[in-house]
């Protein structure tokens, strides 16, 4: 991080209490607290776009303050369905990615939580390119703010499954969720944000006593340990069996169902045989299957599954009594799966300190 950041404090990562405690402390009125909150949830990148503040009022602010801003360094747009590619650059040069895409219902964006990621999952390309540090709340809001003042619209999903393990950056994602559902700032309700995890099964025990109402999304991929230790080493410390309790008590908990992402990898967890064994596994829970045609990963040498053996897989599912869809397909034209945007940039010899703007 910048090196001020050890003297000025991250203000968009505060919450109203805690900016109206700071502002007495500080010998400020609280009540103007309200006021820099809401123009902190507008977006805007400095004090001296707080016009409803005296000039001592933003003088003092920027000396023991900074805002946290996410700037786009290179944007794809796919010509198919409007699914937008952000890579987002922060204060230290580190960059994320993100994707903005455009539903029926509205438009979600897909949020990094981390710089890189520590899980290995070897279908993934984000982990391929290392872990560098975790994102601050502040980091994380700025992305959605960031892509909504690029594009000019207005985002009604958020879906944390960009680069990162949401859970492993616990406090300050937690933290990040309780800003964006205020209802000083973006007043985005917790039924529209969605929070995917590898499956760090104390975490979700955490998550389920937080009682947030989000959606949980599992990232399970394969029916048991055998293939998902290979293809995910988080599944050697949290067994399959540990993961699906833990699922289970967090469906109880919050009565909310449970997502199951299962990337269709050719040959490795999409036969007869692995459907069979999700479908006793998931048994009596309240869930879902998303079916996801993996991303190919060149490094990885997997290929999606074939459209038959998806619909093959769905159907022995759904006579199971689980329900299971296949994920629509946003951005194919741009590598829309988070991680490889990134890499890119830095094989072709940007540092992370490199601007990469095309626009």
């Amino acid at each position: 991080m910048e090196s001020f950041a050890s003297q000025k404090k991250d203000i968009k990562s505060m919450t109203l209490d805690e900016l109206r405690a700071d502002m007495k402390i500080q010998g400020q009125p609280s009540y103007k607290a309200l006021q820099i909150y809401r123009w902190l949830h507008r977006g805007v990148s400095s004090f001296e776009e707080m016009t409803d503040l005296s000039k001592i009022v933003r003088q003092f602010l920027t000396e023991k303050y900074y805002i946290s801003v996410a700037r786009v360094e290179n944007k794809l747009v796919s010509d198919y369905d409007n699914t937008i590619k952000y890579l987002f650059s922060f204060a230290d040069g580190q960059c994320v990615e993100a994707v903005l895409m455009e539903y029926q219902h509205g438009r979600s964006i897909c949020i990094s939580t981390q710089v890189g990621c520590k899980m290995g999952c070897t279908f993934c390309a984000t982990g391929l390119g290392g872990f560098q540090r975790n994102l601050t709340a502040s980091e994380m809001l700025s992305q959605v703010q960031a892509a909504q003042k690029d594009a000019g619209v207005r985002i009604s999903n958020i879906v944390l499954m960009g680069m990162g393990e949401p859970l492993d950056n616990y406090n300050q994602v937690i933290r990040f969720l309780r800003l964006v559902s205020s209802q000083e700032g973006m007043n985005l309700g917790m039924r529209h944000i969605s929070l995917s995890t590898c499956g760090l099964v104390d975490r979700i025990y955490d998550l389920a006593e937080e009682n947030l109402q989000l959606t949980l999304s599992v990232s399970l991929h394969a029916p048991n340990n055998a293939i998902r230790s290979r293809t995910m080493p988080v599944n050697r410390k949290y067994p399959i069996e540990e993961l699906l309790k833990a699922c289970r008590y967090y469906a109880g908990r919050t009565g909310r169902r449970i997502s199951f992402e299962y990337a269709m990898i050719d040959g490795v967890n999409d036969s007869d045989g692995c459907a069979k064994e999700l479908a006793a596994r998931l048994k009596g829970m309240l869930c879902h299957v998303n079916l996801i045609p993996v991303n190919p990963v060149r490094e990885a040498g997997y290929q999606k599954s074939g459209r038959e053996r998806q619909q093959a897989f769905i159907r022995i599912l759904e006579r199971a009594g689980i329900t299971a869809t296949v994920r629509r397909t946003l951005g194919a034209d741009i590598n829309a799966s988070c991680g490889q945007l990134r890499r890119k940039h830095l094989k072709e010899g940007g540092s992370v300190n490199a601007i990469c703007r095309t626009d």
